[in-house]
């Protein structure tokens, strides 16, 4: 999609505003009678060299083992909690999770989980919508506070990044 000098000048200046791309796909659609796709008003930002302030630019950084679906690496050492200043009690349901910056291969994302009693492993979801718990310690079952708090948190974090 071409844009006019006066149009391109438009749209930088609502990316300036903080406007998501959405709400630059309607706009551009109102004022302008362009309707175009989510991907087309991408791509148009992306020609003009344009970074939205919705998008986090985050540091990416290979992990050293990849787990088994299920499984965390022996090797692997876990984040430590970012959340989690207190120490909390078994069964609370009290936890920390972590996303990883790049899923592991499987999954569309996946971090770590701190579990109140201490416990750690990875969790990922796949492209089904499944979601898989690799706890660190063979045959450990987080309680059902644990997991219901877990389910919480992690849905508050991919809400977050827009999952």
């Amino acid at each position: 999609m071409n844009l006019d000098e006066k149009q391109k000048k438009t749209v930088a200046s609502w990316i300036q505003d903080g406007l998501k791309l959405s709400e630059i796909q309607k706009r551009l659609a109102t004022e302008f009678g362009l309707n175009l796709t989510y991907m087309d008003v991408r791509l148009v930002v992306d020609d003009l060299k344009l970074v939205p302030k919705d998008v986090p630019r985050v540091e990416k950084t290979l992990s050293s083992a990849v787990a088994p679906a299920g499984a965390a690496p022996l090797d692997q050492k876990l984040p430590e909690p970012e959340e989690e200043s207190t120490p909390a009690l078994p069964g609370s349901g009290k936890v920390s999770i972590t996303v990883d910056s790049i899923a592991r291969p499987g999954s569309l994302v996946s971090g770590s989980v701190t579990f109140s009693d201490g416990q750690s492993g990875i969790w990922y979801l796949d492209q089904y919508g499944r979601l898989g718990i690799g706890p660190k310690q063979a045959g450990y079952k987080p309680s059902a506070a644990d997991m219901q708090a877990f389910q919480q948190t992690l849905e508050r974090e991919l809400a977050k990044m827009g999952l």
